[in-house]
């Protein structure tokens, strides 16, 4: 067994109800006196008892799926004039996402507070959209310096969205077993990922209870960590890349695009198959996941959330230039273009 694992320099606090308080200690522990807030409209409630908590002098509501880089470039304008010296995000994955461009360019640090289960706040990853093109890189400087996880703040959130954001979680699992660094470490955290997820999300979907919000936002977590080890392999590859050119929405790509992704490569992976199954509790992790989507009614079909048919074969070159070389099945033309059809109709994976 040889290999090297890097875990990333982070504070968690899991804080059920009391994120302004948290998020008020994680803001004083940093030192930091001048407090920008990005939230949009959208995260109003979730964001205003912590603004009340913070030495706050701006507030940034401009939040756009896919960070283009024209709002980016406001918000780092923004950030400047006010002299901000730390930001603090309340909201999903775009929201993160535009924090995380704030800290690109100026060295801010963020306390983030998901609203969602996107587990960017997790990551050292950072992504821009430009030209219909989504971009995407490592930098140590994005890394939130700390997270606040408050299940409360989650118990609203209508199910399909939490359906949708927890498989985009899971795809983080499903991803780290076979990503370009993957280690034993990683794929050990992406199944204790895949238990939590596959615990919680019919319980978020049934009745939103907090103690499956809490399994899901533990499972989200954990995902988030294995894959910002691992790194990003073919799902997130073809995801990234769909989104960016049809500005198609985040969470659903990926819920979508998961099952066509993970019956590709399982057939060429045995031990990370092996190991989604066990986490699964199922006999092979197609029929897990499988049954997991059917008790979620999680989305099937790319085309009904504005994908066009002529954007498969638009789809393929740029993913083909991004693929990971260690991706466990060959990807080829001709199977890549199999696999976006049938997650563009919808067919059974």
């Amino acid at each position: 067994m040889r290999f090297t694992h890097a875990t990333l320099a982070q504070r968690v606090v899991f804080a059920p109800g009391s994120s302004p308080e948290a998020v008020a200690d994680e803001v004083s522990a940093l030192g930091a006196r001048r407090a920008m807030l990005i939230a949009s409209g959208r995260a109003a409630s979730a964001a205003e008892p912590i603004a009340a908590r913070l030495p706050l002098v701006l507030r940034h509501e401009e939040v756009v799926m896919h960070v283009p880089v024209e709002v980016a470039e406001r918000a780092r304008a923004a950030a400047r004039t006010a002299e901000a010296d730390v930001v603090v995000t309340v909201g999903g994955g775009s929201t993160t996402g535009l924090g995380k461009a704030v800290a690109l360019t100026t060295g801010l640090p963020i306390v983030a507070v998901p609203t969602t289960y996107a587990g960017s706040e997790a990551t050292d990853v950072w992504g821009l959209t430009a030209g219909g093109t989504k971009t995407t890189g490592v930098d140590g400087r994005v890394l939130p310096r700390s997270i606040v996880y408050d299940a409360m703040l989650l118990t609203s959130l209508p199910a399909e969205l939490a359906v949708a954001s927890g498989l985009n979680a899971l795809a983080h699992c499903v991803d780290a077993m076979w990503g370009p660094r993957v280690d034993p470490i990683d794929q050990a955290l992406a199944g204790e990922g895949i238990r939590a997820l596959a615990a919680g999300l019919p319980r978020v979907a049934r009745d939103g209870a907090l103690e499956g919000v809490e399994q899901t936002l533990y499972g989200a977590y954990v995902a988030a960590v294995a894959f910002a080890s691992a790194g990003s392999g073919l799902h997130h590859k073809i995801c990234h890349v769909l989104g960016g050119m049809f500005d198609l929405p985040h969470a659903q790509t990926h819920a979508v695009v998961l099952p066509h992704v993970l019956a590709f490569n399982v057939p060429h992976a045995p031990d990370a198959e092996a190991r989604i199954a066990a986490a699964f509790g199922a006999e092979t992790a197609v029929a897990g996941l499988a049954a997991l989507r059917s008790a979620v009614d999680a989305p099937r079909r790319l085309a009904d959330f504005g994908m066009p048919e002529g954007g498969i074969a638009e789809a393929v070159p740029p993913i083909l230039a991004a693929v990971p070389g260690n991706n466990p099945t060959p990807v080829t033309e001709e199977n890549l273009t199999a696999l976006l059809r049938a997650a563009w109709e919808g067919a059974p994976s």
